[in-house]
């Protein structure tokens, strides 16, 4: 709990007694529901001038000991829990923004969602581009001169073009209100035999477009089935319960601001119930598009967002480590446990199951607003 210990910081937790979520925010240990007519949800705390102002002197109940709801894991959805720390944002996401974790989005093209294949196909690629790609800034000179390269060599591809290209790889990730927080289960669809975690850094934007704060996401993402054509994008992405976030938004203040976002250094770890552990690292100093560039490509005149919404920023990390047959690499199994860790946002911890058999999602938008109306919220 000690990255959660200096800065303003603020979530939503489920309040069995109200059934609905509230704002929450942590001080000296403790989480405190701060929810308010002024602020009742975190669109409108998000779209505030000085947010962490507003959080710092808001009046507070205190809900108990912060540790005792980080702790938990697959929480008893009947009792105070954590939950994903946005409500009406809409959810975006950049692919592809890495120049070196391209690579491996090549690979899973080519392979067409065969993981057997993939080793092959990672070697006479790494011959080709070798170290070229690591300080490459998509849409420079020097990025077209490598395109010009990987067309004559027969390696273009859709996603060397979004990864290298002018033009950004945009998605929408999720569902609004349909994310997850820490300890709750996340979902792989059941078709897929090829999976992984992406840890990202997730930037909370307002309806203006200003980056009010940052915090951590899993990108859940089905390899074979984006591998088989980029037209299941969809499919690969937006599923029941594959969308986590948190476990707090840390807002931009004088101790954090987009530049430590730049600078960040997040830590992967899946440990799995067969004993198999998994590190890795992403380094948001190695990404091909600066952070506001992303934000620009995702709102201005062409598209705007009346509610904000979160942007996940993309990975480093590609895992390539063998997990079962040699040459297949990384997949998750059921009852993995995936932490995403940063220093200065905490840490996003979930439990790999099916989406089938995480919790539905059932508590939308017309949901929240007839609790907050029933609570005299709004």
């Amino acid at each position: 709990m000690s990255s959660l210990a200096t800065g303003c910081f603020v979530g939503r937790a489920w309040l069995p007694e109200v059934k609905g979520p509230a704002l929450v925010t942590i001080r000296d240990g403790r989480l405190f529901d701060i929810t308010a007519r002024e602020s009742a949800t975190m669109r409108d705390l998000l779209e505030r001038e000085a947010p962490a102002e507003f959080v710092r002197t808001a009046e507070g109940r205190d809900l108990g000991a912060l540790e005792n709801l980080l702790s938990l894991r697959e929480p008893d959805l009947s009792q105070v829990h954590l939950l994903a720390p946005i409500d009406f944002q809409a959810v975006k996401a950049c692919g592809v923004t890495f120049a070196r974790s391209m690579i491996e989005r090549v690979i899973e093209e080519r392979a067409a969602g065969n993981p057997a294949r993939a080793a092959s196909i990672r070697e006479k690629v790494s011959q080709i581009i070798g170290a070229s790609l690591r300080d490459l800034k998509a849409g420079s000179d020097d990025a077209r001169r490598v395109k010009k390269a990987l067309i004559e060599e027969g390696l273009w591809s859709q996603y060397l073009e979004v990864g290298i290209g002018p033009d950004a790889e945009v998605f929408t990730k999720a569902q609004v209100m349909s994310s997850v927080g820490t300890g709750a289960a996340v979902g792989l669809h059941p078709i897929s035999n090829w999976n992984n975690p992406e840890p990202e850094i997730v930037l909370a934007v307002d309806s203006e477009g200003r980056v009010k704060g940052a915090t951590l996401g899993n990108d859940v993402n089905l390899r074979d089935v984006e591998g088989r054509s980029a037209l299941l994008l969809g499919k690969a992405k937006d599923n029941n319960a594959s969308c986590a976030i948190g476990p707090f938004i840390r807002l931009f203040d004088e101790t954090y601001t987009i530049d430590d976002v730049r600078n960040a250094e997040l830590d992967l770890c899946v440990e799995g119930k067969d004993g198999f552990v998994l590190r890795g690292q992403s380094s948001m100093r190695e990404i091909s598009r600066d952070p506001l560039d992303l934000v620009s490509q995702t709102r201005g005149a062409h598209h705007q967002y009346p509610d904000g919404f979160v942007l996940f920023l993309g990975t480093l990390f590609a895992p390539v480590e063998d997990r079962d047959a040699p040459g297949e690499g990384f997949t998750h199994k059921i009852g993995d446990v995936v932490t995403i860790s940063n220093d200065r946002l905490g840490a996003l911890v979930n439990t790999v199951k099916l989406s089938t058999e995480c919790p539905p999602w059932t508590f939308g938008t017309s949901h929240l607003m007839r609790n907050l109306v029933a609570r005299k919220l709004i």
